[in-house]
């Protein structure tokens, strides 16, 4: 997969087929003042995003969304998310990080001190401890991938599809009480998507992004928004990114390790998947193993909470559609549409239902 498709491919994806991966999203902004700013050209300013380091910080992001999702209520995994209420994240500016993410009477807590990634429910008082091995713990990012925020996925966002983006600097504004530019990314015309624009916050003096907005064709207001509402830049104390489990709590210890099974079965998954196209119109295309789809939940009868038949929530929140490249469900979002045949394949994309009935018909 080429560097460029692989940051929009994901963010859809994640919408589309589960949610999960929709997780920090921030409430939209009230109006902005528009703080005086020495003129930036968009190059320039997406240059120093790239590079920035901003150092130590602790900020609050708030919840919410726009997406157009079914009322899927508790029946699909992960769509729970999309419901949280606030989260906090703390960085030392070094590596160390603690995230807390508040829903409702419970918190999720991680922390991630550069060897070791704990998780803690406090809903559940149960905590996993991760010992990222030396040789891993070596690579940029290892182990933050339970600790994403806004400054990771701007970051990345803009690395990824600039290159089938046209950039500009739409003003400035002023967010969490900082002054910011507004760098904004627009498909290029030959791009097919259901999105209309990036806009992309970026604090004047850090270079840190503050806020990201996704909006979709056809709509005024964000689809999606991640955005910090307060940030203070300063050392945090060195005991935030040390964490000891509460008392009772249910500790499960694991080392990431590499062996030649896990390897085998990467290998499968990347031959199972492949990219059509490139930029905004990226589809991910696919199959769902049979088990994934046939086999019922077992031994939960009615109770109220369980997960779903996948098949009996495909029926109930998915347009039945068919066509040459066969038949199936379509789920579509603001930002973003997937089809899962009758037979076990997928597309999704942020792209219009026909592009996904496109990449399905390649062989």
């Amino acid at each position: 997969m080429k560097p460029k498709t692989k940051g929009i491919t994901a963010a859809v994806v994640g919408t589309a087929l589960g949610a999960g991966g929709l997780a920090f999203v921030a409430m939209p902004a009230s109006a902005d003042d528009k703080p005086a700013l020495p003129q930036v050209s968009a190059e320039e300013l997406v240059q120093s995003v790239v590079k920035a380091k901003p150092g130590a910080f602790d900020g609050t992001v708030k919840v919410s969304n726009d997406l157009g999702l079914p009322a899927v209520g508790n029946a699909v995994p992960g769509a729970s998310a999309l419901n949280m209420d606030s989260a906090h994240i703390f960085s030392d500016g070094a590596g160390k990080s603690r995230l807390a993410v508040t829903q409702g009477a419970s918190q999720e807590t991680v922390v991630h001190d550069g060897t070791t990634v704990w998780d803690y429910s406090s809903k559940t008082n149960t905590a996993t401890k991760v010992t990222i091995p030396a040789d891993v713990a070596k690579q940029k990012g290892a182990g933050s991938e339970k600790t994403p925020d806004p400054v990771t996925a701007s970051t990345e966002l803009l690395a990824k599809v600039r290159e089938s983006s046209t950039v500009s600097v739409d003003g400035t504004a002023t967010v969490a009480d900082r002054p910011a530019y507004e760098l904004v990314l627009t498909p290029k015309p030959t791009e097919r998507t259901l999105l209309r624009e990036i806009r992309v916050a970026v604090d004047s003096q850090t270079r840190m992004p503050l806020r990201v907005s996704v909006l979709s064709n056809g709509t005024s207001t964000p689809a999606l928004e991640v955005a910090f509402s307060e940030i203070r830049f300063t050392q945090q104390p060195a005991d935030l990114f040390t964490f000891t489990p509460p008392k009772g709590a249910k500790v499960q210890e694991k080392t990431p390790t590499v062996d030649q099974q896990h390897k085998d079965l990467a290998e499968q998954a990347k031959q199972d998947v492949k990219v059509v196209g490139d930029g905004w119109d990226t589809v991910v295309t696919g199959k769902v193993p049979a088990d994934a789809l046939n086999a019922a939940p077992k031994a939960q009868g009615e109770r109220k909470g369980a997960p779903a038949d996948p098949k009996a929530l495909l029926e109930r929140f998915a347009k039945k559609v068919d066509g040459a490249w066969g038949s199936g469900y379509l789920v579509t979002t603001k930002v973003g549409s997937a089809v899962l045949t009758d037979d076990g394949r997928f597309a999704a994309g942020a792209v219009p239902e026909q592009v996904l009935y496109e990449a399905l018909g390649q062989k």
